[in-house]
């Protein structure tokens, strides 16, 4: 197959969130042959590939899911892109990592050359697999570089935005619709502070010469249980992006700044900003052979938890960002050719 075939093949195994099984199973029956038994894990629907041979250890990663289905048919190919849901984020980089761990010239690289194909990245962060992944093969952790091949338009991607999620009250008082000066109205209570908050504009935060742009955003908000009463309560969340300058501890204590004035709120969930690589000497030779632009994450990925790890990370891969999640995504095949020839030449040249 060539890689514009293999994207086709795999945008036509449906794999929304959750039901990864097929995909996984499709995947693993295809590089079984190459890898063996030995070569080969399976963690729940997930997969690992690849041989440790005591050289330095290279580890790719892509989400094997897909947001649900907005009625897209089977992948199509037209006007050199090809349709389908998956295509951009991220069947596109799975296709390559695919031909890459098929490729003989880097099978037999001064490299260990490990692929990690996992379910749940698209769902809530808890039903992420790759969390059971690393639980089970800590030994990833010695990777001196791990790239993630979401979509990044041939750029790379450094760093990635924190993100705090915090769900916020407003107390009042209820009383019937037709005499409010009995209650204390929750909504009305909130419209100073929404009002101050609509006007925090992006903060820009430069690391190694790239600009993240920090924002706190109102993301929903629910007040009132009918027509004619006064609400008692108003809530609402408060989505904050942050760079990687900072903890999410020293984050959480910037949140509460914008939270002045809120009767309470919660942390409901709250994950880290993955450092920006810029000086890792893997990611220097990376950005001298692709001759990308590096820029900065402009968002969360999964090169947080591999920061987290001390996994140097990095975001590069095929595919459009903008063409992500849209009812009629597509991807250029050209980006399947140029990423697996780039990256077969970082691994394969001195």
């Amino acid at each position: 197959m060539t890689p514009a075939e293999t994207l086709a093949w795999l945008v036509d195994i449906p794999s929304e969130t959750g039901q990864e099984g097929r995909i996984a199973t499709a995947i693993a029956e295809r590089l079984l042959p190459l890898y063996g038994h030995r070569g080969l894990d399976r963690i729940g629907n997930s997969l690992v590939v690849g041989h440790r041979g005591g050289n330095s250890l290279i580890s790719l990663y892509g989400h094997t899911d897909t947001v649900p289905s907005q009625g897209q048919r089977p992948a199509s190919v037209s006007d050199g892109r090809l349709h389908g849901l998956g295509s951009s984020d991220m069947k596109g980089g799975l296709a390559v990592m695919i031909h890459l761990l098929e490729d003989a010239a880097v099978q037999a690289s001064r490299f260990d050359i490990v692929g990690v194909f996992y379910g749940g990245e698209e769902g809530p962060q808890e039903g992420n697999e790759l969390e059971a992944v690393f639980a089970q093969a800590g030994w990833l952790d010695e990777s001196e570089l791990g790239i993630i091949l979401e979509p990044t338009n041939l750029n790379l991607e450094l760093g990635c935005q924190g993100v705090i999620n915090a769900r916020v009250s407003f107390v009042g008082t209820s009383a019937h619709s037709a005499r409010p000066w009995l209650g204390e109205n929750a909504i009305i209570r909130a419209a100073g502070w929404l009002q101050a908050m609509g006007e925090h504009g992006p903060e820009s935060i430069h690391i190694e010469g790239l600009e993240f742009r920090e924002v706190v955003s109102v993301t929903r908000a629910d007040g009132g249980i009918a027509n004619n009463i006064i609400p008692s309560l108003f809530e609402c969340n408060v989505n904050y992006r942050f760079a990687p300058d900072k903890t999410v501890e020293e984050a959480r204590a910037k949140l509460a700044g914008y939270l002045d004035g809120v009767d309470e709120y919660t942390i409901t969930d709250a994950a880290p900003a993955a450092r920006v690589e810029a000086h890792n000497h893997h990611v220097e030779r990376l950005a001298a052979i692709t001759g990308a632009e590096e820029h900065p994450k402009q968002g969360w990925t999964d090169a947080a938890r591999l920061s987290e790890r001390s996994i140097p990370a990095i975001n590069y891969g095929p595919g459009e960002v903008a063409q992500a999640h849209k009812v009629d995504e597509s991807a250029p095949l050209a980006d399947l050719d140029t990423a697996f020839a780039f990256l077969k030449r970082f691994f394969t040249e001195d």
